[in-house]
């Protein structure tokens, strides 16, 4: 709940002209302010755009299973083919059958499209992997192929390989191909033997090479990409899909863990949410479940922040009132917050006294993960005659703190930004006690001008903020452009300034395939070969990479107004590498003379400057350009404690002094 300051709102919004504008930034460095919480910057990850299967999760191969709807969806067959249900793994238990076509000139083959393609490297290693088996007994050949279908060339073979499969039992069989060129579209073949029945299951095909080598990994670019943003929280595994459009749907982490081989499909929140832009096998493998999200959050060193469903699906498309026929009952949410507990033991619990612990070690993490917060609940919200989200939320949190209190729990203000709703989430989430509330704020350019200063006017008392999904678009131009990133940079600095209270902020949507796109702006893009870090992934970066140990003070002798163009700032001081960090934006159309008086010093030795020139509005980075705009290295003169600087048009600068 915001308190409304009435003195500063008069103030900030009133007219100033130019000619009296004083951009001296005073900082004041004797004084260190509020911590900033390791968790300040970070990333929401959402298995939308095809983020997690053909996205992040580096398999190739689309219902590898064939346990989609239609289960021959994204293959072709040719020869004796057909479909059996009485495999290896209970949870996916559809398996192909090959059969020898009884003709010479016939042949049995398998065709799989992948998502949108395969996209290979030339001289790069593929592994292959299936389960399979002889049905009938005694041994067959199967040969795999990686193939170009659009080549001119004689032969469409790219790399090929045979296996040897032996025996009725089944067995998993692993081969490495290497690829001949470098394509973006290639498909993967498996050819049966012309004599010998062979069943196939679980096909698969990952490059060798992932993130950090994992067997059932990353995608290399792609997470090096959060690595490098220096992320100190990782939200996953989203936000609708976390309630689903309707409950047998729901996001289910139990499912996601275990072999992988044996996680059911589900079906994806998103895949027919728009019909102009529609993708009707999109579906969630789950091979990128809990365990790798744990795992990812280790590697890239962010503290792991998962959100479960709490009873409730999707409010949006789902009759909020008639909670009968779309929310689980009070008394029935007992199994809903067995989730939430056995999800804490699976990742912090003793394998030897823990199932869910104990299956953590099993696959290969003995230690626990050491996991601190856990959202309940993605988006939901009540009204004032219907307090469905924060009743059900009352008894999740009070079963989950009298057996777990050390966890932060997480609760939400809605999918709004202000209005009745919102302030009815935080009063709720005052009255439970949350530690954080989830606010979400997809908003135009001309919101953020005007929300410039909105945590200046929070409630000290009560739970922290945590600005869960955020990003600015331009009206009608909803795609990442340097104009809309360059007001996201100004309102980050009052994250920065607000840390006492702000203790998370997550920039969202972070993936996009360039094909298989239903929302934007987005982070970070790819296609099958090639990613384009956006300059809103580059504003977000600089903050994480420049969060600094502690708040320092900093005055504009004058302030921008509210909803207007101007200077924009926010100073940290870091412990570590003792430097003071400022950070400088300028939104308006004209490059501003800036004086930065770092009150309490004597003098600075040095000056290190980072610039993110956004001048040219309408430009954003691409697969095509992806270093159209990205962070310039530099240095700044300094007289004594007095940095003086001229910051360009629509640019954001930071400041290190040592």
């Amino acid at each position: 709940m915001r308190i409304k300051n009435i003195l500063l709102g008069a103030f900030l919004t009133a007219g100033i002209s130019a000619s009296a504008q004083d951009n001296t930034i005073t900082v004041e460095t004797a004084k260190l302010g509020a911590p900033v919480q390791p968790t300040m910057y970070g990333i929401f990850f959402e298995d939308i755009n095809y983020a997690a299967d053909g996205g992040l999760y580096a398999e190739l191969v689309i219902n590898r299973s064939f346990e989609f709807p239609n289960p021959f969806a994204g293959w072709d067959i040719s020869g004796k083919v057909t479909l059996q249900n009485d495999g290896p793994f209970d949870k996916n238990p559809h398996y192909v059958r090959l059969a020898p076509s009884g003709h010479n000139d016939k042949h049995t083959m398998i065709e799989n499209h992948g998502f949108f393609g395969m996209g290979l490297k030339k001289g790069a290693a593929y592994r292959f992997t299936v389960w399979a088996r002889c049905p009938e007994g005694g041994n067959s050949k199967i040969w795999i192929d990686l193939v170009d279908n659009a080549t001119m060339g004689e032969d469409q073979k790219l790399g090929n390989g045979g296996i040897e499969v032996s025996g009725k039992e089944w067995k998993k069989y692993t081969l490495v191909l290497k690829a001949g060129k470098t394509i973006e579209r290639a498909h993967l073949r498996v050819w049966g033997d012309s004599r010998v029945t062979t069943d196939l299951e679980h096909v698969s095909l990952f490059p060798v090479d992932t993130y950090n080598g994992d067997e059932n990994g990353m995608r290399k670019d792609l997470a090096q990409a959060l690595f490098d943003m220096k992320p100190g929280v990782f939200r996953f595994p989203g936000g609708c899909i976390v309630e689903g459009t309707d409950l047998a749907t729901r996001y289910q982490w139990k499912n996601t863990v275990g072999p992988v081989e044996n996680r059911p499909l589900n079906e994806n929140r998103w895949h027919y949410t728009f019909t102009s832009r529609y993708y009707p096998n999109y579906f969630q493998s789950y091979g990128l479940g809990f365990y790798e999200y744990f795992r990812l959050s280790e590697q890239i060193g962010a503290e792991p922040l998962p959100v479960l469903n709490v009873g409730m699906s999707c409010q949006f498309q789902n009759n909020i009132r008639n909670e009968k026929k779309v929310h689980v009952a009070i008394e029935d949410l007992q199994p809903y917050i067995d989730d939430c507990i056995d999800l804490i033991e699976f990742a912090n619990g003793d394998p030897a006294k823990n199932k869910w612990a104990a299956l953590r070690a099993e696959m290969g993490h003995p230690a626990p993960f050491n996991l601190k917060y856990l959202g309940v609940g993605n988006e939901q919200w009540d009204y004032k005659d219907n307090k469905a989200f924060s009743k059900r939320l009352k008894v999740f949190m009070d079963a989950i703190r009298k057996v777990h209190p050390e966890i932060k729990l997480i609760g939400t203000s809605g999918p709004n930004s202000e209005g009745e709703d919102f302030d009815l989430g935080w009063t709720a989430m005052k009255e439970l006690k949350a530690d954080l509330v989830d606010e979400h704020f997809y908003r135009n350019i001309n919101w953020f001008k005007n929300e410039m200063y909105r945590y200046d006017e929070y409630d000290r008392k009560g739970p922290k903020v945590f600005a869960g999904e955020y990003a600015c678009h331009d009206s009608g131009k909803k795609y990442n452009h340097a104009g809309a990133s360059i007001y996201e940079a100004a309102f980050m600095t009052n994250l920065e300034k607000n840390a006492d209270i702000v203790h998370m902020a997550t920039y969202a949507p972070l993936f996009a395939h360039v094909e298989g796109w239903q929302w934007r702006p987005d982070a970070i893009w790819f296609d099958n070969l090639r990613s384009a870090k956006t300059v809103s992934y580059h504003v977000q970066a600089l903050y994480a990479q420049n969060k600094g140990t502690h708040v320092l003070k900093t005055t504009l002798a004058t302030p921008t107004p509210k909803g207007q163009d101007g200077i924009f700032s926010s100073a940290v001081y870091d412990k570590e590498q003792d430097e003071v960090i400022v950070k400088v934006v300028n939104t308006t159309e004209k490059a501003q003379q800036v004086d930065i008086q770092l009150q309490g010093k004597k003098a600075i030795a040095r000056v290190n400057t980072i610039s993110l020139d956004c001048s040219d509005y309408d430009m954003e980075n691409t697969v095509d350009n992806p270093n159209a705009i990205v962070p310039v290295q530099g240095t700044a003169k300094a007289e004594g404690s007095l940095i003086k600087a001229t910051i360009p048009a629509k640019t954001f600068v930071i400041y290190k002094a040592k």
